[in-house]
């Protein structure tokens, strides 16, 4: 039997004994993780983390990324998102 959180993140087995798939970009599980550390309002780590993502999204791609805009505009959002949580005061304006 599979649990959810293992299915949720894509590392489901086959019923034939196969190692597990794992269908989430890198990138993505970074940005998962820094929504669940805005989330437990860990800020620090959820800094730490968008530098990460931030690294790996702007340096020079090895093979063309079609994605690329869809990434940048996740990574623009991903910083408007902790800069509002960090000064809650400018919402109310």
């Amino acid at each position: 039997m599979v649990d959810d959180a293992s299915e949720s993140e894509g590392t489901r087995e086959s019923g034939r004994g196969s190692a597990p798939r794992h269908s989430r970009r890198l990138s993505d599980k970074i940005l998962i993780a820094f929504h669940h550390a805005c989330d437990q309002a860990d800020y620090e780590v959820a800094e730490q983390l968008l530098r990460i993502l931030e690294m790996m999204l702007t340096r020079r791609p090895v093979s063309p990324d079609t994605n690329r805009r869809r990434n940048m505009e996740s990574l623009v959002a991903a910083h408007e998102r902790l800069w509002y949580l960090r000064h809650p005061e400018s919402k109310e304006s």
